[in-house]
């Protein structure tokens, strides 16, 4: 409703929002917490008039009345205010005097949050529970003739390779004609995926790379993390930690000066270069920092001036076609570190991905292909988008795993895995599905979050709202007064938390199958599951 009073067709009321806040004025002691920690501003100290009746009961029907003023908490019921159901609030609240809870209308206010004529963004998920990984079970037990079968006894290298793996008579061919072969890094088959600095706030990004470091360098596990587009800060690039990283180049290069200046200067090599041509949360876009989170030092990095959104075209301006992607980028990337580090790209998950596939393996210079499927992601993206586009990232997956089959290229070429990995909380069992049907590692960015940060958005679009800087955890915000709620060492902690507990339910997963030296890629007569059109589309079994 307006100042005077009137109504317009885009009023709601607190029964049309999804989120409705229930307060209690007893417990309540005005502290103010919760309004001062609502991200979106939905909450607000308002002043009251209460008229009271006071009646006589002495002379019949008379009575008397008069008005109370008193404080209390009013929720805004504006879209652009509207509670996200994040729960703060009563996360502060010493008195239990406030909770957010779900509306039990339908959600009216999808129909007014594209006003101005801009389709409604988000930072989240697709509204997609559940999922194919999820009802994958693994069938194949060998319980008298493995060794292994106790996973809690046998010792295990749960290793997997990025790089181009030529055969060896290739490799000395390539050796004696280029001066030169391939780089292969052995890593870990869980990578924490691309999320830019920007996207991530400073603490959160600083979290990770703890964590990262640590169990690299006193846990002896191979993690790396992937930067996402933006580049990353400095003083990262001439650090030693710079090995744990696989730094990505993207359509709109930002913070690609930083890094190219930096080369001269580093101690250490990054573990790989990533090329982004696309992500399965928004196929066919390209990414979105929103101005919100470009805050000085994020300019800085990126080269940018301050305070302006920065879209990153769908493409790369100056690569039309994979052929040109292999001929130009990836060995232009290999010149610029002579030729020392991995470079492969990452697309969306599409019917096209086994085109871009076939080029590739033309191609001893293409280290590897990431492939990100429809579900997961964490940016700015449209709501037509997030919800209608993409391609799963199972059936794609093995569409390609078989496809180097044909070629004899299967333990050539690394696939890598991402999109909805773990959204459901099932990482190793949806990480060790995804490399029975032909991955060679997974990549996985939410579950991180959820995991080492406590992200509190969901898959039914509660909170959701990372790409407008005003993250109530402090996870995806450039503000101060929320990312300082987030302790980097807290993150680093839950971090090497997360990657052991996920070590041990994946060794849980093979050991069974026998296989302690190496990861069952492609292992598929282990898979099975409950629905025959998904049974006969991945190419596993049927089993009920």
């Amino acid at each position: 409703m307006s100042a005077n009073g009137s109504i317009s067709p885009s009023t709601l009321s607190l029964k049309d929002l999804p989120w409705q806040i229930l307060w209690d004025k007893e417990k309540c002691t005005l502290c103010g917490r919760c309004t001062s920690v609502c991200p979106v501003r939905t909450l607000e100290l308002g002043v009251f008039r209460k008229r009271v009746v006071k009646p006589n009961i002495h002379i019949s029907h008379a009575s008397s009345s008069s008005f109370e003023v008193y404080y209390g908490i009013r929720q805004q019921t504006a879209p652009a205010n509207a509670c996200v159901g994040c729960a703060m609030c009563t996360l502060v609240c010493p008195n239990d005097a406030i909770l957010p809870v779900r509306g039990d209308e339908a959600d009216k206010l999808m129909f007014h949050v594209n006003q101005g004529g801009t389709p409604r963004q988000r930072g989240g998920r697709r509204n997609a529970p559940g999922g194919i990984l999820d009802r994958i079970k693994f069938i194949r037990i060998s319980m008298l003739t493995d060794p292994a079968l106790d996973a809690g006894r046998h010792e295990f290298e749960l290793r997997t390779l990025l790089g181009r793996v030529l055969p060896p008579e290739e490799n000395l061919a390539h050796l004696r004609e280029n001066g030169w072969i391939p780089p292969v890094r052995e890593i870990y088959p869980l990578i924490i995926g691309g999320m830019s600095f920007g996207a991530l706030s400073p603490n959160m990004w600083e979290g990770l790379q703890m964590g990262v470091a640590y169990l690299n360098e006193e846990i002896n596990m191979p993690v790396r993390m992937c930067t996402g587009e933006g580049g990353c800060p400095p003083r990262l690039l001439r650090s030693r930690f710079l090995q744990y990283v696989i730094l990505q180049i993207a359509s709109g290069y930002f913070g690609w000066d930083e890094i190219v200046h930096a080369i001269p200067e580093m101690k250490v090599d990054p573990c790989a270069i990533e090329i982004k041509y696309g992500q399965g949360a928004k196929p066919g876009d390209g990414g979105l920092l929103m101005w919100y989170k470009v805050n000085k030092l994020i300019a800085a990095i990126r080269g940018v001036p301050e305070g302006i959104s920065l879209p990153s075209p769908p493409t790369h301006q100056t690569k039309y076609s994979i052929e040109e992607a292999v001929a130009k980028m990836i060995q232009s990337m290999y010149m610029a570190w002579g030729f020392r580090v991995p470079v492969y790209p990452k697309i969306s998950a599409t019917s096209t991905a086994l085109a871009v596939l076939n080029n590739l393996s033309r191609n001893p210079y293409a280290a590897g292909l990431a492939i990100d499927g429809e579900d997961g992601g964490t940016g700015a993206a449209y709501n037509v988008s997030m919800n209608s586009m993409g391609h799963p990232i199972a059936s794609n997956i093995r569409d390609c795993y078989l496809n180097l089959v044909k070629l004899g290229k299967q333990n050539e070429i690394p696939l890598l895995a991402g999109g909805g990995v773990g959204k459901s909380g099932n990482l190793a069992a949806n990480a060790a599905a995804l490399i029975m049907l032909g991955a060679s590692g997974v990549q996985a960015g939410k579950y991180v979050m959820q995991a080492a940060a406590g992200c509190l958005g969901s898959e039914t679009d509660r909170c959701n709202i990372c790409n407008i800087g005003q993250c109530p955890k402090g996870i995806t915000s450039q503000d101060p007064r929320l990312y300082r709620r987030l302790d980097p060492e807290d993150v680093a902690q839950r971090i090497v938390d997360m990657f052991l507990s996920f070590d041990t339910e994946l060794k849980k997963i093979v050991a069974p199958l026998g296989r302690s030296t190496s990861l069952p890629i492609g292992m598929a007569d282990a898979l099975g599951i409950d629905d025959i059109a998904a049974a006969e589309r991945l190419r596993i079994k049927y089993v009920v």
